[in-house]
């Protein structure tokens, strides 16, 4: 399964691609978009289109994007959102599957522990992925989503699988959670 991750951005928005095999994890492919210093509208469309061209390239089986957390600059919080709403338009667009995770899962799948520095993850990006060198921050944090995602996901699966059971039993899952 080949799995594309996505750390939304205004400025820049950063892309992983991996691949899962059994219990492997294989690198295919990462890096940024920046986004032209112009009008809201331009960024927006530029974040767009270069996904859906990250999409064609790749040919991802599902993805993954980081949930924005609200931060406290309310404008900040908006606008990151925009960001990450042209790329989760440009992955449905291309009829992916999409999960979403917020940054203390993926650093605790990623790192084991979700206070972890920006720089803890890149390290560990680099050795699970087994990379020469270190990835961008942008890129180590997409890279981070899919790894997330690939340990997550077929349980995130299985118990959207269980839902109908589950709501007879008065469960449901909620965030990824079996909550009554």
């Amino acid at each position: 399964m080949k799995i594309l991750g996505i750390d939304p951005g205004l400025r820049t928005t950063g892309f992983g691609v991996i691949e899962k095999q059994g219990n492997k994890l294989s690198y295919i492919a990462s890096g940024t978009i920046k986004t032209p210093d112009a009008d809201l509208p331009q960024r927006l469309k530029t974040i767009l289109v270069s996904v859906a061209e990250v999409i064609a390239t790749y040919k991802p089986d599902c993805a993954a994007i980081e949930k924005v957390f609200v931060n406290v600059n309310p404008q900040s919080t908006l606008l990151l959102g925009q960001a990450r709403g042209a790329a989760i338009c440009a992955l449905v667009g291309a009829d992916l599957f999409v999960a979403e995770y917020t940054a203390l899962q993926v650093k605790q799948a990623v790192v084991g522990q979700g206070k972890a520095q920006k720089a803890q993850v890149q390290d560990m990006v680099q050795r699970l992925l087994k990379l020469s060198g270190l990835p961008g921050t942008d890129a180590a944090d997409a890279l981070g989503v899919a790894i997330c995602h690939a340990h997550s996901g077929e349980a995130l699966s299985m118990l959207g699988a269980l839902a109908p059971e589950l709501a007879k039993k008065g469960l449901r899952v909620r965030g990824g959670r079996l909550v009554g």
